[in-house]
């Protein structure tokens, strides 16, 4: 949807879950020396400031990275996601937050490549600022990310991870995640797809999960974090999502030791929580 900004929501309970993830699997991606793609179909602005600007009319950050930035108990892996957060806050004040095409850009090497797409004219003006110092191996297209995807696949390098995260706010986006899956199976079935999702009331991401499932994979991790109760009147998102097709075997158990971290430090009420379900790891 062209109306919605990713500045509004930067470093909330969503960013958390999905940045921390995003971290694990491309540290997993980089333990073997042959290159791969990072492919993100909505990659935002890449970075935002949490001092400034849209992201303090909402603040939410306060409820999302805010929560963990002091904290030193923290598990490794989470501890690993945070600190990556720190370094583009070298003064230890918490004033900007990265999107996931800046998670990668760190993460990545000089063999691994970026394809990045945004569709909204203003942050992908901006996306192209802030990655223009990053070389040719990053791309930049103000594009559909889910049209842009299919002349993609499958990569050269035959190995990729393809990051799925659009805003949900049109109801189209239901359709067209599983569209992008189904498709992306048949061009390049090895490849590792991490598709985020909002939990809502509304009965198009209530059915989601359940046509996520009926996808031909024969390995995939649901994860989703709840961080309070459903509101009475029916809107808002009381949490979000990760579906991971063909994830590192390693991750279950990693999610199983980190996420109780995160519902005691992100959870509202009494109605936090999280789960997980796999098949073939």
């Amino acid at each position: 949807m062209l109306s919605y900004r990713h500045a509004y929501h930067a470093g909330n309970h969503a960013d958390v879950l999905k940045h921390f993830i995003l971290v694990q699997l491309l540290r997993y991606l980089g333990q073997k020396d042959k290159p791969f793609w990072f492919i993100d179909t909505h990659a935002g602005a890449g970075y935002y400031a949490l001092d400034a600007g849209r992201a303090t009319q909402l603040a939410e950050h306060r409820t999302g990275i805010d929560r963990l930035w002091a904290r030193p108990d923290l598990p490794e892996a989470l501890a690993d996601y945070v600190e990556l957060v720190r370094q583009l806050n070298p003064d230890g004040l918490l004033r900007a937050y990265p999107g996931s095409p800046h998670f990668a850009l760190k993460l990545t090497r000089s063999q691994d490549r970026l394809r990045l797409f945004e569709l909204h004219s203003s942050d992908s003006r901006l996306l192209q600022d802030n990655f223009r110092e990053a070389g040719g191996r990053v791309r930049v297209t103000a594009a559909d990310g889910f049209t842009g995807l299919k002349a993609l696949l499958p990569p050269p390098p035959r190995r990729a991870l393809i990051l799925i995260d659009p805003a949900f706010e049109d109801k189209g986006d239901y359709r067209r995640v599983i569209e992008a899956l189904q498709d992306g199976l048949q061009r390049f079935p090895t490849g590792l797809y991490a598709l985020w999702y909002p939990l809502l009331q509304r009965p198009e991401a209530q059915k989601l999960p359940a046509k996520l499932k009926a996808l031909p994979a024969e390995r995939w991790l649901n994860v989703s974090l709840t961080v309070h109760a459903r509101s009475a009147d029916g809107f808002g998102m009381h949490g979000s999502g990760m579906y991971l097709i063909n994830p590192p075997w390693i991750l279950p158990e990693l999610l199983k030791e980190t996420l109780p971290t995160l519902v005691a430090a992100l959870g509202q009420d009494a109605a936090a929580g999280f789960s997980l379900e796999y098949d073939g790891l």
